[in-house]
């Protein structure tokens, strides 16, 4: 039976997004879009079951996971502002910022 939901990927969704736009730009290759993916829910489902923006995810345990997830990366760039300078810090926690505003609307 198909899977009616859409779903997070189970790691950082631009991630290899931005890694074929930049291979594509620099060498002029495009990379193929992987078939399936790692869920947020665990399940193994098809890459254009997936979608990065909140609104568009209708899986609640993916949500779930997008949610847990940013706000974890929203806590590990706070740790690390202290370690930049002035300019670095405000960088940081503007990121973090973002990051739990996302981790907000998948809520």
């Amino acid at each position: 039976m198909d899977d009616p939901h859409v779903h997070v990927e189970w790691t950082v969704p631009s991630t290899s997004a931005d890694t074929r736009a930049l291979t594509a730009s620099v060498f002029g290759l495009v990379g193929d879009a992987p078939r399936t993916v790692r869920a947020g829910c665990g399940a193994q489902v098809p890459y254009a079951s997936t979608s990065p923006h909140p609104e568009r995810v209708t899986c609640l345990p993916c949500r779930d996971h997008a949610r847990d997830r940013h706000l974890r990366y929203a806590v590990t760039i706070e740790g690390t502002a202290a370690m930049l300078g002035a300019d670095g810090v405000q960088a940081a926690l503007a990121a973090a910022r973002r990051l739990r505003d996302l981790a907000d609307r998948f809520g």
